[in-house]
């Protein structure tokens, strides 16, 4: 079954395909296919469970839609010169920002000597305050390649420093323990 399914005021809508399981007794899953959100259920589960579940996983989706803030490396690299002019007055220059679907263990890395920055792939679906924080940690690197203390000053200037540290941490923690 293939719906276009608004919420309950009209807006947002979205293209969503039901797929009912014999095989599939209490599981949902849930995937955006090609712009369109396809969902498995138990072949038993009843309109009225349906629509609430369909308008759960929408939030969700939504949700998880707008955290990616910078999607392109275009606006990786907006982002970033907004960043150098408010914390570091403009005054940083670099070759390149993109980002990068090799780093799986790093949440960015800057060649200061070369001014390339590449920001894991990973970080797309973080907070947009995470974001910005992994921005700013390798644009203070083009300053500092080192983890120096004048290093961890320029880092600071970000007002949301402690807690984004806080946040990637419990990340990688997370990854630890799934590895």
């Amino acid at each position: 079954m293939i719906c276009c399914w608004a919420n309950r005021k009209g807006r947002s809508r979205m293209e969503v395909k039901v797929i009912r399981s014999q095989r599939r007794h209490r599981t949902v899953e849930a995937r955006l296919e090609a712009g369109v959100l396809v969902v498995r259920v138990p072949a038993r589960i009843s309109e009225a469970e349906l629509n609430s579940l369909i308008e759960k996983l929408k939030a969700k989706l939504q949700q998880r839609q707008r955290r990616r803030q910078y999607q392109s490396d275009t606006d990786l690299e907006a982002r970033a010169r907004e960043l150098s002019r408010r914390y570091f007055g403009g005054q940083l220059t670099w070759q390149s920002i993109r980002y990068a679907t090799n780093q799986n263990r790093r949440f960015g890395s800057c060649t200061a000597s070369q001014g390339t920055i590449r920001i894991s792939h990973r970080v797309q679906s973080m907070p947009a305050w995470v974001q910005d924080y992994v921005i700013m940690h390798e644009l203070a690197h083009l300053l500092e390649p080192n983890h120096s203390s004048a290093f961890w000053e320029l880092v600071q200037r970000y007002p949301k420093a402690e807690r984004a540290r806080g946040y990637l941490i419990a990340v990688s923690l997370e990854s630890d323990e799934q590895a």
